[in-house]
């Protein structure tokens, strides 16, 4: 699959997968951000893109963000595939969650990217299903 992107500040290294069998491109912040305790911040991510028909990307914290203090805010970034334009920059917003200010250095590899492929679905409203009660949200291995 061939992706077409454009980076905002070329110094910076383009996405890249870390190792052969990554699953996800690690994305680059853009500019030194600090953020507050408790703040949400949006952190440039020094891309634009235009995807394949029918994709979408998935953005994802890298695992070792939160040794750095923050959390994605919204737990997952969603790119759709007309989100295209020459300046449609990617942002991750992150939370602070310490009591100490935290900074995101230039040049920080924060969130990944993973392009999938998207399906429509086409949904049929019904009144009752035929599936087994399983015994409610978070009843998995409970008696």
């Amino acid at each position: 699959m061939k992706l077409t992107i454009k980076l905002f500040d070329s110094e910076l290294p383009a996405p890249e997968y870390k190792t052969e069998k990554a699953a996800a491109l690690d994305l680059y912040a853009r500019v030194t951000t600090v953020i507050h305790p408790g703040e949400v911040k949006l952190v440039p991510l020094n891309i634009a893109l235009q995807l394949p028909k029918d994709h979408w990307v998935l953005m994802a914290a890298r695992s070792s963000l939160f040794k750095k203090g923050v959390m994605m805010a919204n737990g997952i970034g969603v790119g759709d595939e007309d989100f295209c334009g020459d300046n449609d920059e990617y942002h991750a917003a992150l939370l602070n969650f310490t009591q100490q200010p935290v900074t995101i250095e230039r040049g920080d590899r924060i969130v990944q990217m993973i392009v999938m492929p998207r399906e429509r679905v086409e949904l049929e409203v019904v009144t009752q299903l035929s599936g087994k009660d399983r015994g409610g949200f978070g009843s998995t291995g409970k008696k």
